[in-house]
């Protein structure tokens, strides 16, 4: 089964606009760091990565904005390893408030791995594999992913 994280934050001031409403982009930061924790998961290891200088970068994200959060909301971000393909991966997250069960804001975000500087493309360990496969094309709240799209749809 595929690692799946869970990350609690608080909304802070600087999360928000004049009307306490959080703003679109720090959604993306709330994603960014569940996505950190996950990446550990799954043995890219901070430290580890920037040794080895191979980093996984975003190609796409996909996000679906249902409910507002406000100031001082607490949140939690669930992550996931979400399909595996041979150089990129994609990653899921739902982002909840507990308080009242509203679910706020659902992503996707495709990756790959590189190797700086020269930014060479590279396979990914061969493990992860294993996680996609026991999902069996599923998505892992059950859902099915049919209708989605593709890595190779968008290598035009």
């Amino acid at each position: 089964m595929a690692p799946r994280i869970h990350t609690d934050v608080q909304v802070m001031f600087f999360d928000t606009d004049c009307g306490g409403v959080v703003s679109n982009i720090a959604y993306l930061r709330f994603i960014e760091i569940a996505r950190t924790h996950l990446a550990e998961k799954l043995g890219l290891e901070l430290v580890e990565m920037a040794q080895k200088q191979t980093y996984p970068v975003v190609v796409r994200t996909e996000i679906d904005y249902r409910r507002a959060a406000k100031l001082g909301d607490r949140l939690v971000i669930e992550g996931w390893l979400d399909r595996v393909e041979r150089a990129r991966f994609w990653c899921a997250f739902h982002i909840t408030r507990p308080q009242d069960n509203a679910l706020i804001a659902e992503c996707r975000q495709m990756l790959a791995l590189i190797e700086m500087p020269t930014g060479k493309l590279l396979r990914l360990p061969e493990h992860w594999k294993t996680y996609y496969k026991a999902e069996s094309g599923e998505h892992s709240d059950g859902a099915s992913r049919a209708g989605t799209v593709s890595g190779e749809e968008c290598e035009q």
